[in-house]
């Protein structure tokens, strides 16, 4: 079994050949406090020579034999590393036999290695860290990150010196670090502003003088006249693998990923699962049950995942598997103070904090709270990146696919050359394939290949950063099995010809779990966190934040510093007011919290408040052990319905009730599932008598149906736009 260790990182070294003095100590201790979260229970401090460093740790077993810094037994190499070496028994197998090993750590294995291959001692490393490393001899600074930059390592350097911390905050504790919020990188990022661009390449930390230690990459640092190379230790691979068939890659898909959970889910403690209810959690529970004896799972309960179906398919998959399923509740007049959100906004030191960050940050807290011995969490985030998983949001086809990709990646060029743009509008252009052969550097674009490539940038700005954010914050540390390298190299080497088979809706990892699932959850559609039916929960909650204290948070933002140079306070408080009881599906709620979230930071950081300070408010209630969360909740989500019993329901244009040779009942919307209807069930006999002429009261009647039994149900479907009144 393996420790979890959640752990906190902070150093400072001299680059000009000069030895740290005593006052660094204080600084040490500041920046240890700061990270204070990341490990509560163990707290080490080193200063020898140019190098300090500061290790916070939260423990669970064996406190001494997991403590670091970490030191080669000829005191050259010093080390403390955050995150797990998922593969370290085989690797210090392989060194050689005189080779001991101290302690228990799994990372004590990296000194060996270092020792032995240099900067190539992370090749073979499979697993999720970020490493600062003094080499004395050398008189350099190793700094490393996993392949997907799964840990996190900021820094800020002079001339003089340069100071590391896991979190951006620690860095301010030292106050040669500027305080300055990034107002025009910000509003610039495609991103940040949801514009159909392909990710912007290189890390934005939102900070002036903050950089982030790349993923897949070390940089080695003079500590003597600070000169720095880097050197990258990984890439998305560009050959495709034209040997296999599409079975081969879905039989090895299917190990591969059984091998990550495994690595995943051995602990020393109580692991957690976050249960959406769709097919990527819902592997990894399958998998990891074989694992560990008793896991429990947590679903987040919105006005969303109640009319997606999210919480209801988490609710049946735990009872079909016989776990512990925890619905946290998020009723639909539940908005989280203005304090609240600042603090959350400073956990996670992004703008693009919103409401996604912050069911995950609240289903951590309960977890935390509801089982208090649980210090991991796995995940089914970074499936859909890299598995085809928003295929269907881009087209209805691959080929549309394909072509939407296409036109991405060329206004992602054009931003480069906007002087060009006006010659390409209307979706005709009179600029020569040449031209824009240019723009992309005189060679030919694989519009898949950029898009994945804009994926793996995506999942470091976005995906693992707030996941890492929202779990520290609680004590608990994410790992995300679908990052494993060996998969995305699987899936990045499917050769063009197979990629629509493979790669549409993922249709790789359906067919490589559908033996561990219920058909219904392995072929369920992918159903959006909080954007679809029920996205106007979730902005309703945004809109009445913004609202709280007299528009507390609006104005703070508006006189943060640099909001009179970048914003319109009259055009801030005029789209508030556009957005009326709140109830909207507009994306102008979300970037309208962005803008108001970048005021705040650049607020904030002039004054770094104290995390420990602020209040994250009570945390939510679960319903109680077992009880459907679509029957419980009926009242509490009620929907004020558009329609009457004595009214005629049609489906909607395109919208079509199909089956299989095996029975099997299918509603489709224009040629796309997105129900699979179960034989014999009350709402599949209602669909069927909808003639167009009937009432539903008439249709009830003929099908023995209760409205109560396909009330909740039909609701779903009108609010997706499944259903219509018949005029």
């Amino acid at each position: 079994m393996r420790r979890i260790d959640m752990c906190g990182l902070a150093g400072i070294a001299r680059l000009d050949g000069q030895d740290l003095g005593p006052e660094t100590d204080s600084l040490l201790n500041a920046m240890a406090d700061i990270l204070h979260h990341r490990g509560p229970d163990d707290r080490e401090l080193l200063r020898s020579g140019p190098v300090g460093m500061a290790f916070t740790r939260l423990s669970l077993v064996d406190p001494a034999d997991g403590s670091q810094p970490l030191v080669s037994d000829d005191g050259n190499l010093v080390l403390i590393a955050n995150g797990e070496v998922y593969n370290h028994k085989e690797l210090a197998a392989a060194l050689p036999s005189d080779v001991k090993l101290r302690t228990g750590s799994d990372c004590e294995v990296l000194l060996h290695l270092y020792r032995r291959h240099g900067l190539d001692f992370l090749r073979d490393v499979r697993g999720m860290f970020a490493i600062i490393l003094w080499d004395r001899t050398a008189g350099q600074l190793i700094l490393a990150r996993d392949r997907f930059g799964i840990k996190p390592l900021y820094y800020h350097r002079n001339r003089e010196r340069i100071v590391l911390s896991s979190e951006i905050k620690g860095l301010f504790a030292d106050r040669a670090t500027p305080r300055r919020f990034l107002w025009e990188e910000a509003l610039t990022n495609p991103s940040i502003a949801a514009a159909p661009r392909f990710t912007a390449p290189g890390m934005c930390t939102w900070f002036d003088g903050v950089e982030s230690v790349p993923a897949a990459t070390i940089l080695r640092i003079g500590l003597h006249d600070g000169r720095t190379t880097e050197h990258r230790y990984w890439e998305l691979p560009s050959e495709r693998d034209e040997s296999a068939g599409a079975e081969s890659f879905v039989e090895r898909y299917g190990e591969l990923l059984r091998e990550s959970v495994r690595e995943c889910a051995t602990a020393d403690t109580e692991l957690g699962l976050f249960l959406s209810g769709g097919i990527d959690s819902a592997s990894v529970l399958a998998l990891a049950l074989s694992e560990v004896e008793e896991i429990h799972t947590f679903t987040a309960l919105t006005g969303g995942t109640r009319l997606n179906g999210d919480a209801e398919n988490a609710h049946w998959l735990s009872r079909e598997l016989g776990v512990h399923n925890h619905q946290v509740v998020f009723a639909p007049d539940h908005v989280p103070t203005p304090e609240e959100w600042t603090r959350l906004l400073w956990l996670t030191e992004t703008p693009m904090t919103g409401p996604e960050i912050y069911y995950k940050h609240e289903l951590h807290r309960f977890a935390r709270i509801e089982r208090p011995e649980l210090r991991g969490m796995l995940l089914g985030a970074a499936s859909d990146e890299f598995n085809g998983g928003y295929s269907e949001d881009y087209g209805g086809d691959w080929d549309t696919f394909l072509a939407n990709l296409e036109g991405m990646e060329r206004e992602t060029r054009l931003d480069q050359r906007s002087g060009l743009r006006p010659w390409w509008s209307g979706g005709m252009s009179f600029l020569s394939e040449q031209a824009l052969g240019d723009l992309r550097g005189g060679r030919k674009t694989d519009a898949y290949r950029a898009y994945i490539e804009s994926e793996y940038r995506k999942v470091q700005q976005y995906n693992v950063w707030h996941e890492d954010r929202t779990a520290a914050g609680s004590g608990v540390e994410a790992r995300v099995p679908f990052l494993d390298h060996r998969l995305v190299e699987l899936s990045a080497s499917v050769p063009d010809h197979l990629r629509p088979q493979l790669l549409w809706d993922k249709r790789i990892l359906r067919d490589a779990v559908k033996s561990l699932l219920p058909r219904r959850i392995a072929e369920r559609p992918k159903a959006p966190f909080f954007y679809g039916p029920g996205t106007h929960y979730a902005y309703r909650m945004l809109v009445n934040l913004m609202r709280s204290n007299d528009q507390e948070l609006i104005e703070r933002a508006l006189a943060a510093p640099g909001a009179d140079a970048y914003l319109d306070a009259d055009a801030l408080r005029q789209q508030l007011a556009l957005f009326g009881s709140g109830d909207t599906e507009s994306a102008s709620v979300e970037l309208l919290m962005r803008v108001v979230n970048m005021g705040l930071l650049s607020d904030m950081v002039v004054q770094p408040p104290t995390l420990e300070d602020m209040s994250a408010g009570a945390t939510l209630r679960a319903l109680p052990a077992g009880q459907d969360p679509v029957v419980t909740t009926g009242e509490l989500f009620a929907p004020a319905r558009p329609y009457e019993l004595d009214r005629i329901l049609v489906p909607a244009a395109e919208v079509l009730l199909l089956t299989d040779e095996e029975g099997n009942w299918y509603l489709t919307d224009q040629g796309q599932i997105e129900f699979v209807l179960e034989d014999g069930t009350p709402i599949l006999a209602v669909l069927r008598l909808m003639d167009g002429r009937s009432t539903l009261a008439t249709v009830l009647d003929k099908a023995g149906v209760a409205f109560d039994e396909v009330g909740d149900e039909l609701d779903t479907l009108f609010g997706q736009r499944l259903l219509t009144s018949a005029e």
